[in-house]
């Protein structure tokens, strides 16, 4: 058996079976992405790969070319292609209408500017100040209550799923619904029957939501849609639960999960720690490097070339899947030296956490000053925090979904 050189990319064994993706992770090493992906990058930075699904892909690992994809309009983000890349073997799903990260082009777009005004910079610091009022409130409990606790519950998870839902307009005594029932649709336990139990529990307790503020509305999302979008007929009602849905879900998980990585990396990098409480000036810069070290989409996006497309010695075909692999993407060398090291005075700018393109994370804005404030005002107020475990013991999200980071941290002061 010989290697050939095959006209859409490096050196590869015709007959070998494609390596399983997603890899384990080194143990002993949490914090990193699979050891196996760096090699990847270096030797064959769109290596073919079969996935949980069965389905075969192409498993795209270099900073460049990541970004070269997502830019790409030949490379689809519509999962109801019969040939999507999945990471779970099941049907083709049904894309409620609504699910406009699934869309591509035109009518993604003119979803993204019904929600634009929200997601802006300028909107992010106009909600500073209240984001640093639920921090401060959570930190009060905390220190009333005392350790040992689990920050994730006491902190990391309350804070954005209270802003997110001040946000859309959803009453406040909700908020633990739909965090119970968002983690039922991530954890990579439940089985098909539950998991679609709990999407129906959200979107039916939803829509009464917009039931509910088509009758009082207020100054929230959710009313805006009804007046702007719903009103005139361009949006149904049902659309604008499930764009609520996919903001919650978006807007909470991910930046819970975020602060509480976030956190346990800096008691483990006391120098980092001491650093960012000698200059707060560094916490942007700092939340920046996070978002790249600790890339919370640990799977990546999948996409499916739509058209042949080369990008640089590589050609996708079109029918193939594609999954770009950001938290590879993230440790790319050529971008960022010594790119394994967490580095608070780092300039991490151009990191892909919150994707690249059309499709990037519409919430990464707000996500950064909730990630500043809530892991800021931690430190400040409790300069003692340190682990109540082991830090071997404590458990990371493994699961198909891809999210990564700490599940729960036990800590005390």
């Amino acid at each position: 058996m010989t290697d050939t050189t095959d006209a859409t990319g490096p050196l590869r064994d015709p007959e070998a079976e494609p390596p399983v993706f997603p890899q384990e992770k080194a143990p002993g090493c949490p914090f990193d992405p699979p050891p196996g992906y760096r090699r990847l990058q270096a030797e064959d930075p769109f290596a073919p790969v079969t996935l949980p699904s069965g389905q075969r892909a192409r498993l795209v690992t270099r900073h460049r070319d990541v970004r070269a994809v997502l830019d790409d309009p030949r490379f689809s983000a519509d999962s109801s292609h019969p040939d999507f890349p999945r990471m779970f073997p099941r049907p083709v799903p049904q894309v409620l209408k609504g699910t406009f990260p699934r869309l591509d082009g035109a009518e993604h777009l003119r979803y993204r500017r019904m929600l634009a005004r929200d997601f802006t910079g300028r909107r992010a610091e106009e909600l500073r100040p209240r984001i640093e009022r639920i921090v401060d409130a959570r930190l009060d409990l905390m220190e009333k209550t005392g350790g040992p606790l689990d920050l994730m519950e006491a902190l990391a998870y309350p804070v954005p799923s209270t802003v997110v839902c001040e946000l859309l307009g959803v009453p406040a005594e909700d908020s633990p619904l739909f965090e119970s029932r968002t983690r039922v649709l991530i954890n990579g336990r439940s089985g098909p029957e539950e998991t679609q139990r709990a999407k129906d529990e959200i979107l039916h307790h939803l829509e009464g939501v917009v039931r509910a503020k088509e009758k009082q509305p207020g100054d929230d999302l959710i009313s805006r849609l009804l007046v702007e979008q719903v009103a005139p007929g361009l949006l149904d009602r049902a659309e604008v639960a499930v764009i609520a849905w996919l903001l919650l879900a978006a807007g909470h998980h991910t930046t819970a999960t975020m602060i509480g990585t976030g956190a346990m990396l800096l008691l483990e990098n006391p120098e980092q720690q001491a650093a960012l409480r000698a200059d707060p000036g560094l916490v942007p810069g700092a939340v920046e490097e996070l978002l790249r070290h600790q890339t919370a989409m640990q799977i990546g996006m999948n996409r499916i070339a739509t058209a042949d497309v080369t990008i640089g010695d590589d050609t996708v075909r079109a029918g193939e899947g594609v999954v770009c692999q950001l938290a590879s993407a993230n440790r790319d060398a050529a971008v960022f030296p010594d790119p394994d090291r967490f580095d608070v005075g780092r300039t991490a700018r151009g990191h892909l956490a919150f994707g690249h393109g059309p499709h990037q994370c519409p919430g990464q804005s707000l996500a950064r000053v909730e990630l500043q404030v809530a892991l800021e005002r931690l430190f400040t107020r409790l300069p003692g925090l340190r682990l109540a475990v082991p830090a071997a013991d404590v458990p990371f999200w493994h699961h198909l979904f891809g999210i990564h980071g700490v599940r729960e941290l036990l800590v005390t002061w």
